[in-house]
């Protein structure tokens, strides 16, 4: 019996690898937490272990298509908008939202990796960074995550590690 696609993502190394029947399939560069791996509700961490992707979100948005709330604003990322509100958590293109597989671990209470609206999603290029630097998501390039979403469906695995 075939093994299913998942998601392998190694926070060490800045990567996410998707594999088919356990060949790879294609790797991307990611940004993880500035504040490390942790499960915690308000920790900003980016949370480990196995999750399943819960929804897909944002199918025909246009390139840098800025969400808040898991909706459309209606604006397009522009470096003039990013001047204007330097401190803006920047969701764009397509959102992955993620939920914990493993009980107490990543899923359930104060560990919930839905509840905490943890996402892979796209970003603006300037905040792919070598080094961990999001607010717990998994941040990946605009074109990368739209090349993703249309290559997964929701309930494939995600393996944070």
């Amino acid at each position: 019996m075939p093994s299913l696609p998942f998601i392998k993502i190694d926070i060490q190394q800045q990567l996410l690898s998707l594999f088919d029947n356990n060949s790879l399939i294609k790797s991307y560069q990611i940004c993880s937490a500035k504040n490390g791996l942790g499960e915690q509700a308000g920790s900003e961490c980016t949370p480990r272990g196995e999750h399943t992707i819960r929804a897909k979100i944002g199918r025909a948005a246009a390139l840098g298509s800025v969400f808040v709330g898991r909706r459309l604003t209606g604006e397009i990322y522009q470096p003039t908008l990013a001047a204007s509100q330097p401190n803006r958590d920047w969701i764009l293109s397509r959102i992955l939202w993620l939920s914990g597989l493993e009980k107490g671990r990543n899923r359930l209470g104060s560990v919930d990796t839905m509840r905490r609206y943890i996402y892979i999603h796209g970003a603006p290029d300037e905040l792919i960074l070598p080094q961990p630097s999001s607010h717990g998501c998994i941040r990946m390039f605009n074109e990368d995550i739209i090349e993703l979403y249309e290559r997964v469906e929701v309930a494939t695995r995600v393996i944070i590690e």
